[in-house]
This record gives structure tokens, C-alpha cells and sequence, in this order.
């Protein structure tokens, strides 16, 4: 049985001499979604993932072990909407991120939203380089209303970019991981 562990929200940052404060938030909202990842993956398969440390960029997110192989994995986040978002992190978004759940939100159905913020996401990491050599994406849904089995309806029409740098994909169908996790065939 899965332990459901404690969500970690970023904190609310008002002025730039919380920059860095902003950034140890990220660094732990990545950490926890590696975790989230790591006790699901290593609840399903034989070999076990180990978390080594979070990274700085130009490599991905966090670094883990995987049969004394390092593997790096970029982590991203699944919204709905910008009021979605605000909501689950607590702060402001950029102007980039608005824009982008502005879009969205114009999509008639739930299944497009989710489909249409999937390939977002995917596109946009699949043009990111990395200095790794071998690199995982996985993908943390905080949208409330998606998970593993909704991602899995739309997974044969997810479309990305050929060139992506990613050994593998995944994606968390919820914050804990309850609902499952998706892979997404990179080949």
C-alpha cells in the first residue's frame, strides 16, 4: 500500500529578495515530485532508482542511480488553467506560463485541455539540451480533476518532436502517484 506523504506547495514570493528562496521552492517541488516517482517506480520494478541530489541547469533536475548507471530526469509540472495553477503553487506565474493556460482554457473539453497542455509541455522540453547522458522526463499532473487512466485515453495523440533528448517519459497521474504512472513510448 502506497503511503501518501505530505504535499509540498512553494511558498508565496513577493519581492526579489526572496529570489532565493524561489529557487530552494523549486528545488523542493522537484525533489518531491523525483520522490513521488522513485517510490512508484521502484514499487513496480526490480531495479531500484536512488535519489542523488537535485542539479543546477544545464543538466536536468535531479540526478538518481539506476544499476550503477546515473540517470538524470527532468521534472515538469501538468496544470489545467492559470487559476489552476496560481492556486496549487500559491504565487504569481510568468508571463510565458499565463499566456500558455490562457489557451487552454479556450479548448471546449477537458480531454483537449489535457492533451493540448501534454504536447506543451512535450514540446517545449523536447528542444532543451541537456549535459547528461542519459535523460528521463517525467511529468507530475497537479490538475485535480486528471489522472493516470485520463492521461492513458489520450496518449495515442500526444505528439512531439522526433529530436527530444529523453531515454524515457513518464508521467505521474497525480500528485502521490495514486492513480498510476504512464510511460509514453519515445521511439
Amino acid at each position: 500500500m502506497r503511503t501518501t506523504r505530505s504535499v509540498f506547495i512553494p511558498s508565496n514570493h513577493q519581492n526579489s529578495a526572496s529570489l532565493n528562496a524561489s529557487a530552494d521552492d523549486k528545488a523542493a517541488w522537484e525533489r518531491q515530485a523525483a520522490e513521488v516517482f522513485i517510490q512508484w517506480y521502484n514499487e513496480k520494478f526490480e531495479d531500484q532508482l536512488t535519489f542523488i541530489r537535485n542539479n543546477q541547469p544545464a543538466k536536468p533536475d535531479v540526478s538518481c542511480m539506476l544499476n550503477n548507471k546515473r540517470v538524470d530526469i527532468e521534472i515538469a509540472h501538468l496544470y489545467g488553467t492559470e487559476q489552476e495553477a496560481m492556486s496549487i503553487l500559491g504565487k504569481a506565474l510568468s508571463e510565458h506560463t499565463k499566456s500558455a493556460l490562457a489557451l487552454l482554457k479556450e479548448s471546449s473539453t477537458a480531454e483537449q485541455r489535457l492533451l493540448k497542455a501534454l504536447n506543451r509541455i512535450l514540446e517545449q522540453k523536447s528542444h532543451k539540451h541537456y549535459d547528461s547522458s542519459h535523460t528521463w522526463l517525467v511529468i507530475r499532473n497537479a490538475h485535480p480533476r486528471w489522472n493516470a487512466e485520463k492521461i492513458k485515453a489520450v496518449g495515442d495523440k500526444i505528439v512531439f518532436s522526433q529530436s527530444h533528448p529523453f531515454e524515457q517519459i513518464w508521467i505521474v497521474g497525480d500528485l502521490h502517484a495514486q492513480s498510476g504512472v504512464v510511460r509514453i513510448p519515445v521511439e
